[in-house]
């Protein structure tokens, strides 16, 4: 089995200083000066995510502000995604691990046997298949959740995990969001639409096409639950030593540069 850092954050932070601290373990862990690492953590507050080549302007500013939310772009790709009643995890694997060898689908794929054990792990038998490449180009909407992708995670054909993947400098680093509770829907009223009507449209298909852990199960899973459930799953399926870990210093020092020089400053989040 190959050992694997696991840092469990029960402080959930704003959405710029979670994308700067997997950055920072991203850089740290493509020098080879940390090992792989599994990083489960959460949202304080709300934060709608963009995902790196997103447009700004599909963000709703003002909506933000009147409901006290963050807005932060991720290094990884995809589509918005809004953070808050969710457990989130991120990967950073260095690029000769087995896990990442060969191109994003196959990663995708391997991961995707260690989310479907956690969910079993949960009580849930979810799903994860291929897709036609064609289906991806049908969706051309600002909403992560809408948008299908090789190897998602679905339970009675909705998507229950979110996931993207970042691979540079010597690192992958996957992007993973588990929504717990709440109305997948709610994404809507901070996103930009042309018209009442497309913002209505958009929110019925968030709930036809998605759904949370907590309507699939039946029942609302604690977050630590979830998260003791996905070291299992990880480590049982894909033959990983989760062990117990902590930011280094120097984590900690590049997580504040990150914070500084991109992920807080506007300049940077709306530079698309």
């Amino acid at each position: 089995m190959r050992q694997t850092r696991r840092i469990r954050e029960s402080d959930f932070k704003d959405g710029a200083r979670n994308m700067a601290v997997d950055s920072a373990i991203a850089q740290a862990v493509g020098s080879g000066v940390q090992p792989p690492t599994l990083r489960l953590y959460g949202w304080k507050p709300h934060c709608l995510s963009l995902g790196y080549g997103q447009r700004a302007r599909d963000a709703d500013n003002e909506a933000l502000r009147r409901r006290g939310w963050d807005l932060v772009r991720r290094p990884t790709g995809g589509k918005a995604i809004l953070h808050g009643d969710e457990l989130t995890y991120s990967l950073c694997l260095p690029l000769d691990h087995p896990l990442a060898s060969g191109d994003i689908v196959a990663s995708y794929r391997r991961i995707s046997v260690g989310l479907l054990r956690a969910l079993d792990c949960l009580g849930l038998r979810a799903t994860a298949n291929p897709i036609d490449e064609s289906a991806s180009s049908e969706y051309a909407g600002p909403v992560c959740f809408l948008q299908p992708s090789h190897y998602e995670i679905l339970f009675d054909g909705r998507k229950l995990v979110g996931s993207a993947q970042l691979r540079r400098k010597g690192v992958m680093l996957q992007h993973g969001t588990i929504p717990l509770h709440g109305d997948m829907a709610r994404i809507c009223d901070v996103l930009s639409f042309e018209s009442a009507a497309e913002r209505g449209e958009q929110k019925l298909r968030a709930r036809q096409r998605a759904l949370t852990l907590s309507q699939a199960l039946g029942r609302e899973p604690s977050w630590d639950e979830v998260a003791a459930a996905l070291e299992t799953g990880f480590a049982d399926a894909l033959g990983l030593d989760i062990v117990p870990g902590a930011l280094s210093a120097a984590e900690e020092a590049e997580t504040e540069a990150f914070v500084r020089d991109k992920f807080g400053n506007p300049g940077w989040t709306g530079k698309r």
